[in-house]
């Protein structure tokens, strides 16, 4: 078997900096690997394009299976780069927690988007981590804004609590809703309607009209009972049409108009600090896990006790404690 070929991390920063998409590619598989020789390469690579990040607006887009995802993100990214921004959607794919493979369907759903010069499609699998989030999203994020992208999306699998995680790590999370009101808005859950800067109800056009003004009604009834994120922003509800590609214009207006607010008083960049050093602490749990998993001592005896928890003779806690008390040893 041949030695594996390193990555040179400083080429590729200089040839990401450039705006090269295909360094682009390269640089998140190489983030997203886990041989430890890459994940070396990957943090001199982000430690060198660290200060060409943080100029572009990240949004989080999160909406439940048949809502129109994919349509909506098309649409938007196609209004965006006639625009002259330029694009770049991470679509987090839920992946098998068997086999670990993922659907990765967004380039095929998103055909149009995917052919546009100044748009760029990344499906990432979850492996499995917290809420289906791909652990290395930050990370992609900010490669991605390296490569000179001026707007970030960042699709969830719309289930479990991705929501909560992509919410930590974007300037504004958009909920994406079908029309309905009524039932439908009970089984919206409520820690996800309050993590919405904006919800937007797609599919509002045809016989389905009526029931998208409906719905906004009760969505903006139910968003005023709730304690908003932001001080300075009461979050709004917006119809839109991906089919008819109605409304896309007034939901980049507000984004814009949301940041411009946030901006002025200082919030929107103390945001970015508290989600870096959340993203500080998430590191280290990560990190402490895996070491854990690979500690001699400890990876002997860490099934021991699964078995202990799983059979009822020890509690989670004490054998948490046991564990703990070995580190240093």
């Amino acid at each position: 078997m041949s030695a594996r070929r390193r990555t040179d991390p400083v080429q590729l920063a200089e040839q990401l900096l450039s705006h090269d998409r295909r360094a682009l590619a390269r640089a998140i598989t190489l983030v997203e690997s886990r041989h430890e020789q890459d994940r070396a390469a990957a943090d001199t690579l982000l430690q060198t394009i660290l200060p060409s990040t943080g100029k572009a607006i990240r949004i989080g887009i999160s909406g439940t299976p048949g809502v129109g995802k994919s349509s909506f993100i098309e649409r938007f990214g196609l209004f965006l780069t006639g625009q002259g921004k330029k694009v770049a959607v991470l679509a987090i794919d839920p992946s098998s927690t068997l086999s670990g493979g993922s659907i990765l369907g967004d380039k095929t759903r998103m055909e149009q988007l995917g052919r546009d010069p100044n748009a760029f499609i990344r499906p990432s699998p979850s492996g499995g981590s917290l809420g289906g989030v791909a652990r290395r999203t930050r990370e992609a994020m900010l490669l991605a804004e390296a490569a000179g992208f001026d707007v970030v999306l960042v699709e969830t699998v719309g289930v479990g609590q991705s929501e909560t995680t992509v919410a930590e790590m974007v300037d504004i999370f958009l909920l994406l809703l079908a029309p309905g009101g009524g039932d439908d808005l009970q089984g919206i859950k409520r820690g996800i309607m309050e993590l919405a800067d904006l919800v937007v109800i797609n599919k509002a056009d045809g016989d389905l009209l009526p029931k998208a003004r409906l719905a906004a009604a009760d969505y903006r009834m139910a968003l005023h009972l709730m304690r908003p994120r932001h001080t300075e922003w009461q979050p709004q509800v917006q119809m839109v049409s991906a089919l008819l590609n109605e409304g896309i214009d007034t939901v980049w207006a507000t984004i814009q108009e949301f940041r411009g607010k946030l901006e002025q008083t200082g919030t929107f960049q103390a945001q970015r600090r508290h989600q870096a050093e959340g993203w500080l602490l998430r590191e280290l749990q990560d990190g402490l896990l895996d070491w854990l998993r690979h500690d001699p001592a400890i990876a002997g005896e860490l099934p021991r006790l699964q078995k202990a928890v799983g059979a009822g003779k020890t509690t989670p806690a004490a054998a948490a404690r046991k564990i703990l008390s070995m580190l240093g040893k």
